[in-house]
């Protein structure tokens, strides 16, 4: 995207946040100016660790997007995906385990903001904001981060295991998921759309790829061409580590290529497919959603930026709760 296809789609992303922000207003106290005098130096130290992240590894953006959405799911945004811990820690949830990236820097953004003004921005904060700078470093939309969270003191495995939605859910499993967090139909599909960036692992995938649902063949949704370059390369990985790209289009360009693959029979896993080929009733909403944002990218920018406000508006600790960590791992007492 260039400077003012960029400038021009900032610009109507901020007006519909405003007007969107009218018509439904926040219902915590979360606002983008909150650590203005406090912290005056917290974005330019984000972005600059957000930058050096990117450039060690492209793949790194899409990580830390991800990290925002499975913090948002468990106990709201809270921050608690980043605490250590025994077996019982988020970090060991399925969902989770040996495929979570970033906490490194996580830790880096947040000691140099403890340098910068100690003990005054929250964990929480930083995943919302690194989130936003993801995906903008990436060529996606820009958007207010809200801020004002403060960090939880409890990591909770099993809620983690439950609440996350999965690659491997129906689709009338993950509506439920996002309804339980107060998200809807469209969110699961405007959401879906990180995808146009990162990798994701054979195990996520590989039951798509030579049994599938138990029919000894595959998954017939998915395009031949693509169905042969991912056997070959999942047989030849027994432990199921073995990684591509989530949009073979543009993996380190978020743009609306993810919505024209999954007409394409191309949606990697079997949670993106089923946005446009699932039996579901629901389908027929997500179908025509995954159609219209294939064709309208700028639409997708717009409601992506919001669907990311509202995501980050998941039971926020406010006030008096909780604290703000000096360590993302570990809490203070």
């Amino acid at each position: 995207m260039n400077k003012s296809s960029r400038a021009i789609t900032s610009f109507w992303l901020m007006m519909s946040f405003f007007i969107l922000s009218e018509a439904e207003p926040m219902k915590t106290q979360l606002s983008p100016d909150f650590y203005r005098t406090t912290c005056p130096d917290l974005w330019t130290i984000v972005r600059r660790e957000v930058l050096n992240a990117m450039e060690d590894e492209i793949r790194m953006a899409a990580s830390l997007l991800r990290l925002h959405f499975h913090d948002c799911f468990v106990n709201g945004c809270d921050g608690s995906i980043l605490l250590d811990g025994d077996e019982e820690s988020e970090k060991f949830a399925t969902p989770n385990k040996n495929s979570a990236r970033g906490f490194e820097v996580i830790d880096r953004i947040k000691s140099s903001l403890e340098s910068s003004c100690s003990g005054v921005v929250s964990c929480a904060d930083i995943l919302a904001i690194v989130a936003r700078d993801s995906v903008f470093l990436s060529g996606g939309p820009f958007w207010y981060v809200q801020l004002g969270r403060r960090d939880g003191l409890v990591s909770n495995k099993t809620l983690a295991n439950l609440a996350i939605p999965s690659p491997f859910d129906t689709l009338d499993n993950i509506t439920s998921k996002f309804d339980n967090v107060g998200l809807n139909l469209k969110d699961v599909v405007t959401l879906s759309g990180a995808h146009t960036i990162g990798r994701a692992r054979c195990t996520f995938f590989s039951n798509r790829l030579f049994n599938f649902s138990g029919t000894e063949e595959p998954d017939n949704t998915l395009e031949s061409e693509m169905l042969f370059d991912l056997q070959n390369l999942c047989l030849q990985d027994e432990d199921g580590n073995a990684t591509t790209v989530l949009d073979s289009n543009s993996f380190d360009q978020f743009d609306s290529n993810y919505f024209k693959n999954l007409l394409n029979g191309k949606g990697l896993l079997s949670s993106d497919q089923i946005l446009f080929s699932s039996d579901e009733e629901v389908t027929s909403t997500t179908k025509q959603l995954v159609q219209f944002y294939s064709e309208n990218e700028r639409e997708f920018f717009m409601e992506f930026a919001y669907a990311m406000i509202k995501m980050g508006n998941i039971s926020p600790l406010i006030g008096s709760e909780g604290e703000i960590r000096n360590d993302c791992r570990v809490i203070n007492s």
